[in-house]
């Protein structure tokens, strides 16, 4: 990992260095063809002299080129763009020595010239799609300082072990994923998140690597090794998110190298075929199909869809990921644009996952009384529900109350002398057994039963919170067209179905295994609409098997498990589910981009072709519809980057 972060860095500043290079040599080219133009005009050289006096410049820009179309040439990767503007530009320069014909050297190095300008804008516009990908690099922290022996310790993050204490001071980057076990402080997440809004922490709070810490000095004990934790693995998907190409950019792979041979064939047979049927002559005619032929051949050239279409779903990617979405390859963003229907789990996925407080429902007892001898008989329970009790009274701890015999009753509750009174809590068993008259209640949720002094004081509803983010992922869905949305939660019927109305969830199959949301999502899948993809979003273990199985899966980075976020295609680093309807959006934006460069790009180069066929095209709208169309490519491929926080 640190071997491939090193290379990127040196590849970043040598790739600087060469734009700069190529800046100074385009410069120096121009200057010395305006010198070699300005020759020609007032010193009347022949023409053999004056070729000599245009090779300067054209070797000078074009040296790369012709050198890239010799080793093409030796590789046997004969057709490529260098080999096609080598070839019409050595015609151009030589087509002047045929009889009748007109000397083409200021348009041999412009088109040389203008080739090299192309070539600098798409590494402008590369080098910004990759810094918009790599900035997140910059989340690898190089030390971390570990606490050894009585004395900390500065090392390498991957000498850390699992389990052992780093301290974290203000400005520096968190190493290692870990908990908080001593101090406060604030994180600035936006690397990972996209979110700007600084995280507050404190003891026993989780901490993902790659923050940076910005106010207090926290100590972490570290709960993955770096080869296990966020950043590395966030870096991993970024280093590979290319390696998987988008239907579009394989075809256009594919096309490039069908399409090259053939316009080296045709351009031929357009020079040396038609003189045939002149009837001026064999020799008389052929210079001017030369010319239609050279003609031909830069406007032939791939250049506009070879390199702007795959610099389009880069920077596609790049975008994304500076939203928090981080997409493992561009053909998942075709499936994206094809989303007909979402399938949700449910618990930290569209809701929070942590067991809170809805609602105080007491019988001749005042809400934070109830609640207050609640929490006391909870004091020592570690389940999810006491600690729900406690955090909706958190003073329970410190008002003096005497807590004595505690006694848990398994499957039912707890009971406990709190402050001289006997109060029970616990579920509509622990009722019955004690002959207390309780009343259901009609909220959704887990209802907590409590009784004082054996008699009924009311019941607290406890559930699982939606998450707010959660309303805005259905509707923002349902306004990009998305057919159907679907719910599958392995937890009770009537708390899921209550969610899922809530939300606006079209179907909800709730009691589920994970075998059973595999075999509900097959049988989504078959019932899809032709054409169209399934997404399934989920964020844990069991959620994994899901994942791998529908088109698109999408899991939750920031808590999700380490097995969803591995088996799926795309992290939301955050856990917003609406940053579904965001990655949506980008991938139809990317798409269309690719497509508006795509169908330019023919409809340009067709129609001059046409032009230089019937001998009305001219070099330098040859020139125009290879260069010129490639650099309006370029820079309309650039606008994949430009995602913003709504509407992108």
């Amino acid at each position: 990992m640190a071997a491939s972060l090193h290379e990127h860095a040196h590849s970043q500043q040598h790739g600087q260095n060469s734009m700069r290079a190529r800046i100074v040599l385009i410069a120096v080219t121009a200057v010395l063809l305006a010198g070699a133009v300005l020759i020609e005009k007032h010193c009347g050289l022949s023409p053999l002299q004056l070729l000599l006096v245009y090779l300067v410049p054209y070797l000078l820009v074009g040296y790369d080129t012709l050198k890239e179309a010799c080793a093409g040439i030796v590789e046997g990767d004969l057709f490529n763009e260098h080999f096609l503007m080598s070839i019409a530009t050595i015609g151009a320069l030589g087509i002047g020595f045929l009889p009748g014909a007109e000397t083409e050297y200021p348009e041999a190095v412009f088109v040389m010239l203008f080739f090299q300008v192309g070539e600098l804008f798409e590494d402008y516009a590369e080098g910004k799609s990759r810094d918009s990908i790599s900035h997140l690099m910059d989340i690898r922290p190089d030390t971390a300082h570990v606490e050894r022996g009585g004395r900390t310790l500065t090392v390498a993050p991957g000498e850390v072990g699992v389990g052992e204490i780093i301290v974290v001071r203000p400005g520096e980057k968190v190493p290692l994923d870990g908990k908080v076990v001593e101090g406060n402080t604030t994180l600035n997440t936006v690397a990972l998140t996209g979110e700007s809004m600084p995280r507050e922490l404190g003891v026993e709070d989780e901490v993902m690597s790659g923050c940076i810490n910005l106010t207090g000095v926290i100590r972490v004990r570290t709960t993955k090794s770096f080869g296990e934790s966020t950043v590395s693995k966030i870096i991993g998907l970024i280093e590979h998110a290319d390696a998987k190409k988008s239907r579009s950019e394989s075809f256009i792979t594919r096309f490039a190298r069908v399409y090259t041979p053939v316009v080296v064939f045709a351009a031929l047979l357009l020079a040396f075929v038609p003189p045939l049927f002149s009837q001026g002559g064999y020799l008389d005619a052929f210079p001017e199909w030369l010319h239609r032929a050279l003609i031909f051949l830069v406007v032939s050239c791939p250049c506009a869809l070879v390199i702007s279409v795959p610099l389009t779903f880069f920077g596609g990617l790049g975008g994304a990921s500076r939203r928090g979405i981080l997409i493992k390859g561009s053909n998942y963003m075709d499936a994206l644009t094809r989303v007909d229907t979402v399938v949700f789990d449910k618990t930290g996925t569209l809701t929070r996952g942590e067991f809170a407080v809805e609602a105080v429902h007491p019988d001749d007892f005042n809400e934070k009384e109830l609640l207050h001898l609640a929490a006391h008989v909870e004091h020592f329970s570690t389940h999810p529900i006491g600690e729900a009790l406690r955090s909706a009274f958190p003073n329970e701890a410190s008002d003096g109350c005497r807590i004595t015999d505690v006694e848990e009753i398994a499957g039912e509750g707890i009971q406990a002398e709190v402050a001289g009174r006997h109060v029970c809590v616990g579920n509509r068993k622990m009722m019955d057994r004690l002959g207390i008259a309780w009343h259901d209640c009609h909220c959704v949720g887990t209802i907590i039963h409590v009784a004082v002094d054996g008699r009924y004081a009311g019941h607290i509803v406890i559930n699982d919170r939606i998450k707010e983010d959660s309303f805005d992922a259905i509707a923002s869905l349902r306004s990009l067209g998305v057919g159907r949305t679907v719910m599958l939660t392995g937890d009770r019927r009537e708390v899921g179905t209550d969610v899922a109305r809530r939300l606006g969830i079209d179907v909800c199959h709730a009691e589920l295994l994970p075998a059973d949301k595999v075999r509900y999502v097959e049988e989504l899948l078959a019932a899809k609409p032709a054409g169209t993809t399934l997404a399934f979003v989920g964020d844990g273990i069991n959620d994994a098997p899901v994942l791998k199985r529908a088109d698109v899966g999408i899991a939750m980075g920031g808590l999700g498990s380490d097995a969803a976020i591995d088996a799926a295609d795309i992290v939301l680093m955050d856990d917003k589910p609406s940053k579904i309807a965001m990655a949506i959006r980008i991938a139809r934006r990317t798409i269309r981009i690719a497509r508006e460069n795509v169908w330019f790009a023919i409809g340009v180069k067709v129609a001059i072709l046409i032009l230089a066929t019937v001998g009305l095209g001219t070099m330098w709208m040859a020139v125009f519809a290879d260069v010129g169309v490639t650099v309006l490519a370029v820079l309309n491929a650039m606008r994949a980057l430009n995602v913003r926080n709504s509407g992108v």
